[in-house]
């Protein structure tokens, strides 16, 4: 009897073993997949910030689906990296209910280890992820792109006045647009 509890308190062990490797595995998936998704944001409110007042066609960088996902690679590689996993392949480019995001795949750079369970010392944990950019604001744009624009932003109000443009005019790039893991 003793025999067979041990056992059990062994294998349970080793499930407990593979359940945090597969927790370690989808916490970087997530992390890199937010990265990515944060790489476009950043990429857009840089853009944004240079067009105002400058390109006729300003507003086109209030939609994510502009960004060109530059960084994102980089930036959910990083955070796989820091999470002690691989980013397996680029980050792939996605749309969830009509917003663009990103779908990341990881696999752990540590094993389950050693258990009563032949073959798990050698078995990594992989896990996938997916994060969207969704914009947070609403606006009429104007007929003349120089007019002032007034932004809803789930109910914070923004004006930007591209004639009288100040950089520090540009709220913080989460009140523009929201970054979150989707599935």
């Amino acid at each position: 009897m003793t025999g067979i509890l041990l056992f059990a308190a062994f294998a349970l062990f080793a499930f407990a073993q593979a359940a945090s490797a597969r927790n370690g595995a989808q916490s970087a998936a997530d992390a890199a997949a937010l990265a990515a998704a944060q790489a476009d944001r950043d990429e857009l409110m840089e853009e944004l910030e240079g067009a105002i007042g400058v390109d006729d066609n300003w507003l086109d960088w209030l939609d994510p689906a502009e960004a060109t996902g530059a960084g994102a690679t980089a930036a959910a590689q990083q955070l796989a990296d820091a999470n002690d996993s691989s980013l397996q392949g680029d980050p792939v480019p996605v749309e969830v209910n009509g917003f663009p995001g990103y779908r990341v795949e990881i696999q752990t750079n540590y094993t389950v280890g050693d258990s009563i369970i032949p073959g798990t010392e050698t078995q990594e944990a992989t896990a996938q992820a997916t994060a969207v950019i969704q914009p947070r604001c609403d606006f009429d744009a104007p007929e003349d792109p120089q007019d002032l624009v007034q932004l809803d932003c789930d109910g914070q109000p923004i004006d930007i006045d591209p004639e009288d443009f100040d950089l520090d005019d540009l709220p913080d790039a989460s009140v523009l647009f929201s970054v979150y893991l989707a599935e």
